[in-house]
């Protein structure tokens, strides 16, 4: 199941994109999940005998969160019995946790578990993570 935003399948991020928020919906159900995902993950790699960091394409593709209900519902109902959406696409981590903390809030999450997989709400931000985002939201 491909990844859509602004309606459309999102197949490939901007250089500048880090990550994104999404909304994950069961149609059968309409159980949803909020959550956030890097396109960018950091590898060690042996190179002329040195340990160098590199800057490798995540899972972001295949990736059904990190919800074990959700993943599970996954399997039993397959994947085409969901939707992935992107919300928001990011230009840095704290702006990614920012959003997926804002959008859960909004949305109540926490407040309606029987219309949600998300079970907790873990966020670390300061001001200077989202001193950019006026113009967006």
């Amino acid at each position: 199941m491909d990844w859509l935003y602004n309606g459309q399948v999102f197949t490939t991020p901007n250089s500048d994109d880090i990550g994104f928020v999404y909304l994950i919906t069961c149609i059968p159900t309409g159980k949803k999940y909020i959550g956030k995902k890097l396109f960018w993950t950091k590898k060690y790699k042996q190179i002329k005998g040195k340990r160098k960091k590199i800057i490798v394409q995540s899972d972001w593709k295949k990736y059904w969160s990190s919800s074990d209900e959700l993943k599970t519902d996954v399997a039993k109902l397959g994947e085409n019995s969901f939707r992935r959406t992107i919300l928001y696409l990011c230009k840095s981590k704290g702006e990614a946790n920012y959003l997926e903390a804002r959008e859960q809030f909004v949305q109540g999450v926490l407040e309606y578990p029987d219309l949600w997989y998300n079970g907790w709400i873990i966020v670390k931000v300061s001001s200077s993570h989202i001193k950019r985002l006026h113009i967006h939201l």
